[in-house]
């Protein structure tokens, strides 16, 4: 049995049944074995300076997975200790992220409902003489912390007596110190060979409105020391961070044997790295505010709400992310597994319709003139019970421009003069004549007749047809709008830039192209966030945007599939 450099094979149930388990359950299986913990209990930690994006989305359903898998909790918990760049419009939209990919915490925490706690152990670190109160600047403090290949110094500062501490420290609480003049700081290693090591600081100075405590503080702890005693106050079984805290496990283990508190156990994973994609909460925040997209949840985005505003189910994200696993090793997924995972959920569920992107008119000659016909139609193929619907066809429907050809190719099925091809659910219809635009030489009308014997796309006489395209009835069909969305960059790394260059040079400006479009008048009822199948053309969604009035569809993904025809290479 094959399994990956990040899976062990292990043997389970009394028929020897071989399962794979990935390293991070591994560990989890250890622990629970040797009776370290009695049970699991996981935490899903944001800061709220942003959207969720899709490497969010991992992060969600490894930590409520867990807890789900193993029986046990799993907590929301907001990293809220940097009052500057958090606002309460986050942490909403996180909580919303998280219910809509269909997860539920167990308990909702905040990291200030922990500053009085933080404080107090804090103080415990100066009496113990494990921190000191320091004066170097920021600036200072990156000359004497050293480099990779050299020691850092010891701060002039590191020496103050445990009163003396005290006394600054109370002080700083107290407001008697400007923004960045004095910091308190772990008193570790200067020479340790983990620059993390190298007496890292507990808390600065930082006046600042916070979204839930107001003015109360006017200093506020560091992620670091603030990280692992949360996991210890809510008794969290198994910390489970992102690759680059794997530095960072040292001091988490540091402050929790210094304080003589609950150790949770810290395991790291590789962040998620997507093709024609960036990550960093700086970078899309860049792209918001200089109107590079139209907000945090433009469909280009991969922010959480950006994606489900395109159109994907959350079943799909689910799925993309129990596909790529967990690895230890950073890796960059391909874009065309996403979008594998979103067709194979949307070909299941969506029910499909028909819509006209780029209508061509044309006029059924022998139609009689005010007859109209409805014809059944199954909603979803792959899914019966979906049921069926009555879609009208009249004299007058329109085609794409594309399914008619003035001078075919070999091979070519769709409409062309003389050629005769099946409607869709309706009846074969035979080319007789067009007419072109003197200017331009555009097609503009198609003239037809069509088989009245034929209807269902079946001709009497057994005849072969190999065609069959879509329509919408001129005289029914509803006139909307269509978002057609592409990748927001053009390059698979948009950081890969020639010198002098910059990442957004890389932004596709072909990203979206809104267009005038026809749908079936079965849509007119359809709600914001419905998922259809707009039959040989794309998957789209109705977008908020959408009034009774005018329709807006966002495609969400294409019909073409080409991470398929990789797989089975």
């Amino acid at each position: 049995m094959g399994v990956d450099v990040d899976n062990e094979v292990l043997e389970t149930g009394d028929n020897n049944e071989k399962k794979s388990v990935d390293f991070i359950r591994e560990f989890v299986n250890e622990d629970l074995a040797a009776g370290r913990y009695t049970g699991v209990h996981t935490r899903f930690p944001p800061e709220p300076n942003g959207y969720l994006h899709i490497g969010h989305a991992k992060s969600i359903c490894l930590n409520f997975g867990l807890a789900k898998e193993y029986g046990g909790p799993c907590n929301l918990r907001f990293d809220d200790t940097n009052p500057s760049k958090e606002e309460t419009e986050y942490v909403e939209s996180i909580q919303g992220d998280v219910r809509w990919l269909g997860f539920e915490w167990s308990e909702l925490h905040y990291a200030s409902d922990y500053f009085d706690q933080l404080y107090a152990w804090a103080e415990q670190l100066i009496e113990q003489g494990d921190a000191f109160v320091c004066d170097l600047d920021s600036e200072q403090m990156r000359e004497y912390r050293g480099s990779l290949t050299a020691p850092g110094k010891e701060s002039p500062y590191r020496n103050r007596s445990v009163a003396e501490n005290l006394d600054f420290f109370r002080r700083m609480r107290l407001g008697e110190f400007a923004d960045g003049t004095k910091t308190l700081r772990a008193k570790i290693d200067m020479a340790s060979p983990n620059l993390n090591l190298r007496d890292p600081v507990l808390y600065r100075i930082l006046r600042a409105e916070h979204h839930r405590t107001g003015n109360k503080w006017c200093i506020y702890p560091m992620y670091d020391f603030t990280h692992g005693q949360s996991d210890s106050i809510e008794r969290i079984s198994h910390s489970i961070c992102t690759l680059e805290f794997e530095n960072h496990r040292p001091l988490y283990n540091w402050f929790i044997e210094k304080l003589g508190i609950y150790a949770p156990r810290q395991i790291e994973f590789a962040r998620l790295n997507l093709t024609y994609t960036v990550m960093s909460k700086r970078k899309l925040l860049q792209l918001v505010k200089e109107k590079r997209v139209s907000g945090w949840d433009d469909p280009r985005m991969p922010t959480i709400s950006g994606i489900r505003r395109r159109g994907v189910p959350p079943e799909a994200l689910r799925e993309f992310c129990a596909r790529i696993g967990v690895s230890k090793q950073d890796s960059t997924v391909d874009y065309g597994l996403l979008e594998f995972c979103i067709r194979e959920n949307l070909n299941r569920t969506a029910n499909r319709v028909m819509g006209v992107l780029k209508p061509l008119k044309v006029i059924i000659e022998n139609w009689p003139e005010d007859l109209v016909d409805e014809l059944d139609a199954v909603n979803n193929p792959e899914d019966l019970a979906a049921g069926s619907r009555k879609v009208p066809i009249s004299r007058e429907i329109y085609i794409e421009q594309s399914d008619f050809m003035e001078e075919p190719p070999k091979k070519y099925f769709r409409l062309a003069p003389g050629a005769e091809v099946r409607l869709r659910w309706g009846y074969l219809i035979r080319c007789t004549g067009f007419e072109k635009d003197p200017t331009t030489g555009e097609v503009t009308l198609v003239r037809c007749t069509y088989d009245p014997e034929s209807r269902g796309g079946n001709a009497p006489d057994g005849r072969k047809v190999k065609g069959t395209i879509h329509w919408v009835s001129a005289k029914h069909a509803i006139q909307a709008e269509a978002r057609l969305y592409d990748k927001l960059f053009m390059k698979e790394n948009p950081d890969d830039v020639p010198e002098g260059g910059h990442w957004l040079d890389n932004l596709n400006p072909d990203s979206v192209q809104t267009i005038s479009c026809y749908v079936e008048p079965s849509l007119a009822a359809a709600q914001p966030g419905e998922r259809f199948q707009f039959e040989r053309n794309a998957y789209f969604c109705v977008d908020r945007d959408s009034t009774p009035t005018h329709m807006v569809f966002n495609r969400t993904v294409t019909l073409k599939d080409t991470w398929a025809k990789i797989e089975k290479k």
